[in-house]
């Protein structure tokens, strides 16, 4: 069977397994980086995050919120008082801080390759979770390069 897309070469095994190992790491990530940023923004906007509106935000049922605080309870992310709703932790709210300033960083690249705002934001839900280190740089030279070329 010839190759649909000959100038394409697949990499290597081991830089691929490596690909391939890093997504799946980002994966068991993503959730405890959107339930912090999210009880940032509750605790920011409402004064509280209960795990009511953290459910019906996330789309979830109670007890998976319940089984996933508790997770980021054990990883020292969050922590809970009885009938007061949650709270982040120092490491807690320096990683809701870190992915805000993740996903603002990719809304305003999206923003400016012309997306349309509604769709920046939407996707800027998945893919901050998987820019690299280095690629959040690059994205940052070229908003600061292209904010130097508005004003001359």
């Amino acid at each position: 069977m010839a190759d649909p897309n000959p100038a394409y070469e697949q990499p290597p095994e081991a830089d691929q397994a490596d690909r391939f190992g890093k997504a799946r790491a980002v994966r068991s990530t993503v959730q405890a980086e959107d339930y912090v940023e999210l009880i940032a923004d509750l605790l920011a906007t409402d004064g509280e995050a209960r795990m009511v509106d953290i459910a019906r935000r996330q789309g979830v049922s109670h007890p998976t919120v319940i089984k996933t605080i508790g997770r980021l309870k054990r990883e020292g992310l969050v922590a809970g008082r009885p009938y007061r709703g949650l709270f982040l932790t120092e490491a807690g709210q320096a990683l809701a801080e870190r992915v805000r300033a993740r996903h603002r960083t990719v809304v305003e690249v999206l923003l400016a390759v012309g997306v349309p705002p509604e769709d920046a934001e939407a996707d800027a839900e998945g893919i901050e979770h998987h820019v690299s280190d280095n690629t959040l740089a690059a994205f940052s030279r070229f908003l600061r390069e292209a904010a130097l070329r508005r004003r001359t």
